[in-house]
């Protein structure tokens, strides 16, 4: 807790260095702005909202629920053509096909998933368990991920998420996939099924849990207050989630998402992100090395205002982090589930 030491993360096969005297040092860097507070419920000019004109001249449905389109802008292309072959191995380039999606929450913009009722987040579940089934039936990879907040790059104050389907294994879907098959290999059980077991036991970095999940901030955390989701059983997929999982799953995701928002008393950035077994082509391997798992990746560190910031030795060298997971773990686990704005009501 108090002198630096390397933790290594065995799902990416590198190391954190830990540092948590760092966190006493005076700040005078960069401050962010709060996230605003008056976001309208509805704005004709957002291009998210029911009955909005998008970028591309389609008019949105007025959904009551949620809501799936196709990216305008999209990254990935299904009819890409093939890059030329290359006349040396330093220059190498490969096909990379896909579909992108944008996928609403919620029809109200000043909605948050932490200021959703438990059966709006169950719908969302439901949503991102079947565009997985329906675009893993072909493609590889589904990522299904939300960055909320400006500070992480989200450009429209509205609650939703993408998910891009790709014809190849993303670097840290490779990443984990090798690392979770050496580790059934050498250990006979899946590394994040175990990896829970002990995290349940110990205790110490447990954030919150149910019958069927639990949230910790991993013994090798690289941000802050950054979560780990993992389900209780051996579960490969989001799609193969039962209901009463798909249940609990809405409970702990709004029991952390309200933790977040209280730790500061703003409405908390993050990246976050569902890994599970690859797709497509994968549906008739054996992918028991797989367990589905859930990133969150919140930048700030001291306060609404104050991010922790990954440049210098953390871009060059190795990543740092400036409290120890067991510390943020306690923190988060302290905070009342009670949102903030509904402590009055």
């Amino acid at each position: 807790a108090e002198h630096q030491h390397a933790r290594y993360n065995p799902l990416r096969d590198d190391w954190v260095l830990v540092s948590a005297h760092r966190v006493k040092r005076p700040w005078q860097g960069q401050l962010e702005k709060p996230p605003p507070e008056d976001v309208p419920r509805w704005d004709p000019k957002n291009p998210l909202c029911p009955g909005a004109t998008r970028a591309n001249g389609e008019v949105n449905p007025q959904y009551e629920g949620t809501f799936v389109f196709p990216n305008d802008f999209p990254a990935l292309q299904p009819d890409a053509p093939e890059p030329d072959d290359s006349d040396h191995p330093l220059f190498r380039a490969a096909p990379a096909r896909g579909v992108c999606k944008v996928m609403c929450f919620h029809p109200w913009s000043d909605l948050t998933l932490p200021l959703m009722s438990l059966p709006e987040i169950r719908a969302v579940i439901d949503a991102w368990a079947e565009l997985a089934t329906d675009l893993g039936a072909s493609y590889p990879w589904v990522q299904i991920f939300e960055n909320k907040g400006a500070m992480m790059g989200c450009s429209n104050p509205h609650p939703h998420c993408q998910v891009w389907a790709s014809s190849f294994l993303p670097n840290e879907a490779r990443l984990e996939d090798r690392t979770q098959r050496q580790h059934l290999s050498q250990h006979g059980v899946p590394m994040l099924l175990e990896y829970a077991e002990q995290e349940a036991r110990r205790k110490e970095r447990l954030v919150v849990e149910n019958a069927d999940w639990l949230v910790v901030v991993p013994y090798w955390a690289t941000w802050p207050y950054q979560t780990l989701l993992l389900p209780r059983r051996h579960v490969c997929r989001l799609q193969d989630l039962s209901d009463s999982e798909r249940d609990n799953l809405a409970s702990i995701m709004q029991r952390l998402l309200i933790k977040y928002d209280n730790l500061f008393e703003v409405s908390f950035p993050y990246s976050m992100g569902w890994h599970g077994a690859p797709t497509g082509p994968y549906l008739e391997e054996d992918c028991r090395h797989w367990q589905l798992h859930a990133h969150y990746y919140p930048p700030l560190l001291r306060s609404a205002t104050v991010r922790k910031f990954m440049v210098g030795y953390e871009m060059l060298a190795q990543v740092q982090r400036d409290l120890t997971p067991e510390q943020a773990a306690e923190r988060l686990r302290s905070l009342p589930e009670v949102h903030y704005k509904k402590r009055a009501e």
